[in-house]
């Protein structure tokens, strides 16, 4: 019974949103990790005496690139060395945090399943680094469904800038005004839209008031 009214969901959207690809989000949209984001940027900075508030983590940190985060953090003037450090030695903690936790988004699995059988060729766009992506397919068998991963190594420019999500579509050889969206963060909704695209912010980390750019809102994957 879920999963048919799933179906009915998915197809009043994909024919509302005239879809023939879909993007997600990784972090806070394939799974609901930013908290442990936010626990891990807490402990790691104690070292510097830094504090992270859950709104600095939402306005500042959430959606954007390791390297825009820790430029902020940091200042302008670290080296790319420097930068690379903080940004490996952060995620590796975050991992060993978040491992025991790791679980999909809510009706995640159903909704991937449902696509594929319709034929929606799908990918993921995500500010997040190579061995966190790796780190959430090891634990969480869904690399089968996606036909492209595009990461904050193949940008030049992070979230809200809306390049990573047009060099997706290009990738998949879809119009951007085709592809749909599904993002947690302000930030990720505001990439998307600059790109042309539908979006459906899934209300993981932000609340629905903070998420209302986007076209539609859910609290997980089954509507």
């Amino acid at each position: 019974m879920i999963e048919e009214m799933l179906e009915e969901k998915i197809n009043f959207i994909i024919e509302k949103f005239e879809t023939r690809a879909v993007i997600f989000d990784l972090d806070g949209t394939l799974i609901d990790n930013n908290s442990f984001h936010l626990q891990t940027w807490k402990k790691y900075l104690e070292k510097s005496g830094r504090s992270v508030s859950d709104e600095e983590f939402n306005a500042n940190f959430n959606g954007r690139t390791n390297e825009d985060v820790v430029e902020y953090i940091y200042g302008k003037n670290l080296t790319k060395e420097e930068v690379l450090k903080h940004s490996f030695d952060k995620e590796a903690l975050y991992r060993e945090i978040y491992q025991p936790f790791i679980k999909p988004v809510k009706g995640l699995i159903q909704l991937l399943e449902l696509l594929q059988r319709k034929n929606i060729p799908m990918a993921i766009a995500t500010s997040g680094i190579q061995p966190n992506i790796d780190f959430m397919f090891e634990h969480i068998p869904i690399k089968k469904y996606f036909k492209t991963v595009v990461n904050s190594s193949l940008i030049k420019k992070g979230k809200p800038d809306p390049e990573i999500y047009i060099k997706t579509a290009s990738v998949l050889g879809i119009l951007p005004e085709n592809c749909l969206v599904f993002e947690d963060a302000v930030v990720g909704i505001n990439s998307a839209k600059a790109a042309g695209m539908k979006v459906i912010a899934v209300a993981t980390t932000h609340s629905r008031e903070e998420l209302t750019d986007a076209d539609m809102i859910i609290d997980n994957y089954y509507f």
